[in-house]
């Protein structure tokens, strides 16, 4: 039957007691080298191949973790274009490999530690309290962290997007798996710990629409207002300056209100992330010419002739 470490240790202080009790017994010498030597020979026989092993094991698996994950971010890297996405892939490697580095030592340690003949028990108990009480400490960091790391692997936003969290909108202009870092339209830097994001409006997301409403004249004939803002709609679409930026071809709906000696025309634009800026200008920039042209009256004297309820960040 195997003998724990706790046995070893209360027969050296049993010899010892009895070596200072009685230093001229050289049979008390020669016991006690030779409960040594068969502890040492018996640990060497049964207990150090299997903690050598537990050893090279854990070395072998956190190695080819580490191998492992950074060859999948490399891929993934040349695969994705440059940016936040390529940081995402890296961020979330770095993370699984922390993590499962930890668990790999952490149970290397006490399978090592058991065939030492050290009893777990209390070391485990006393792991569980300590965690418990740093756990009771840093719960808001430990909600951060976790809530980060799903804001990653689910790739709500990238960095550049235009969001509203928090009850603060602006541009993503970096992010951990703590913090997130908005600038908004006058500057302002606001820094939002993840653990406070519970809802994530992007409105960059794979395109954006713009809702540009038209005010004008209610006397004015609507099929011929309609006509010159599908006019203008087709010369920006194509446009070389910005048919890269409209993904689809500008609609216009028809009248979308009608009241106080005017009517309202709804345009509909679908752009490329943060380009709607660039074409609601323009577009108002033509719609003006055009109806100065062809003598189109506005809703109201002083009136803007066009009115942008889109969606995005910027004025």
């Amino acid at each position: 039957m195997p003998r724990n470490c706790y046995n070893r240790a209360s027969k050296i202080m049993r010899y010892s007691l009895l070596i200072s009790t009685n230093l001229t017994e050289p049979a008390s010498l020669l016991a006690l080298l030779r409960d040594w030597r068969e502890d040492t020979m018996f640990f060497l026989r049964h207990s150090m191949p299997k903690l050598v092993l537990i050893l090279g094991g854990a070395f072998v698996l956190v190695r080819l973790l580490r191998n492992v994950t950074s060859k999948v971010a490399a891929l993934q890297t040349k695969r994705l274009p440059p940016g936040f996405r390529a940081q995402q892939v890296r961020t979330l490697a770095s993370v699984i490999n922390s993590v499962a580095v930890v668990v790999i030592v952490f149970v290397a340690g006490l399978m090592a530690l058991a065939q030492l003949g050290l009893h777990l028990e209390p070391l485990l108990a006393s792991a569980g309290i300590a965690g418990l009480a740093i756990g009771f400490g840093a719960q808001t960091l430990v909600h951060d962290v976790i809530n980060g790391f799903f804001i990653l692997l689910e790739n709500q936003f990238d960095i550049g997007d235009a969001v509203r969290l928090a009850g603060v909108k602006g541009t993503v202009e970096a992010m951990s798996l703590r913090r997130t870092i908005l600038r908004d339209d006058d500057g302002t830097l606001h820094m939002v710990p993840n653990s406070e994001i519970k809802i994530v409006s992007n409105m960059t997301r794979d395109w954006a629409q713009v809702a540009l409403r038209v005010a004008v004249a209610y006397s004015e004939p609507s099929d011929r207002v309609v006509s010159l803002l599908r006019q203008v709609g087709d010369e920006v679409r194509h446009d070389p300056a910005f048919a890269e930026d409209i993904v689809a071809d500008i609609q216009v709906p028809g009248i979308e209100r009608v009241g106080n000696g005017e009517a309202d025309y709804l345009m509909l634009v679908k752009t490329r992330p943060n380009k709607q800026y660039a074409v609601s200008r323009e577009l108002r920039r033509r719609i003006k010419e055009c109806f100065q042209k062809n003598n189109i009256q506005p809703g109201a004297p002083g009136r803007v002739y066009v009115i942008d309820q889109g969606t995005g960040g910027q004025p």
